[in-house]
C-alpha cells in the first residue's frame, strides 16, 4: 500500500486532499484510481487508511477509513542537533538515513568553523520536517544533554550515562569540531561530552552513529 505524508491531516475529519504535487504523485506516477486505499502518516505518531474517492491530478480526495494513534512510537525522545556539512549531499543523506533509523527532531546549528552558514530548508524540508534554531545551549530541555567532539578532555560513552526510555539531546559539530569556547559553553549550559569511537568520523556519520546508539541502547 502506497505511503503519503500529510503533516495537516486531522484525526476528526473524515475527508482529506491531497496537495497537488502529491495527487499528481499519486494519479500520475503510481496511476492509483478510484478504490484504491492508501496510507497516510502525520509525523506525530497518526497513521491513516484511506480510499480514493476522486483521483484529481490536483486534488485527489481521499476518505478516511481507519486511524491509528501513536503508531510505531518509540520508547524514547531523541533530538540530534548537527552542524550541516559543506558538503550538503552529505546532510541530506544523514535526515534520510536518520529517519531510516528513528528520530523525533533535528535541528541545524551554525558553529564557529561551520563552512556552511546556510541551506535550503524547503529541500531538506522533502526529506524530513527539520526545526532550524540557531542556538540550543539555553534553551529548556527535559532531559539528558550531550555534546559529541574531538576535543582532548574526559568523555564518556552513550551507554554509561544514559538513561532507558527518556529524552535525549545531541549535538554534532561541522567538519573542523566545534571550537573549545563552544565545548565549554555547552559544558557550562550542563551537556556531557560523550564520544562515539577512536575513529574520527565525518559529520553526518557522527549524526548517523549517535542515532544509531541511542535506538539501540533503547531496544528492548
Amino acid at each position: 500500500m502506497n505511503l503519503f505524508y500529510t503533516p495537516d491531516i486531522e484525526p476528526s475529519h473524515p475527508q482529506y486532499f491531497l496537495s497537488e504535487e502529491e495527487s499528481k504523485h499519486c494519479v500520475r506516477v503510481l496511476r492509483l484510481v478510484v478504490g484504491d486505499k492508501v496510507q497516510l502518516i502525520d509525523g506525530k505518531g497518526g497513521l491513516y487508511i484511506a480510499e480514493i474517492k476522486d483521483a484529481h491530478p490536483k486534488r485527489t480526495i481521499l476518505q478516511v477509513i481507519d486511524v491509528q494513534t501513536g503508531y510505531n512510537k518509540r520508547n524514547h525522545y531523541l533530538h540530534i542537533a548537527i552542524a550541516p556539512t559543506k558538503n550538503i549531499e552529505r546532510l541530506e543523506w544523514f535526515l534520510e538515513k536518520a529517519t531510516e533509523i528513528g528520530i523525533d527532531e533535528i535541528s541545524l546549528i551554525i558553529c564557529q568553523r561551520s563552512e556552511r552558514k546556510e541551506a535550503k530548508v524547503e529541500r531538506l524540508n522533502k526529506i524530513i520536517t527539520a526545526a532550524i534554531k540557531q542556538s540550543l545551549l539555553s534553551r529548556n530541555f527535559d532531559g539528558q544533554k550531550f555534546i559529541a567532539h574531538c576535543e582532548d578532555g574526559d568523555k564518556i560513552n552513550l551507554k554509561q550515562d544514559i538513561i532507558p526510555k527518556g529524552k535525549y539531546l545531541i549535538l554534532i559539530g561541522p567538519e573542523g569540531d566545534f571550537s573549545p569556547k563552544e565545548i565549554d559553553d555547552a559544558l557550562n549550559n550542563k551537556f556531557k561530552a560523550i564520544t562515539l569511537g577512536e575513529s574520527r568520523l565525518r559529520t553526518e556519520t557522527a549524526g548517523l552513529e549517535a542515532c544509531f546508539e541511542a535506538n539501540f541502547l533503547n531496544r528492548e
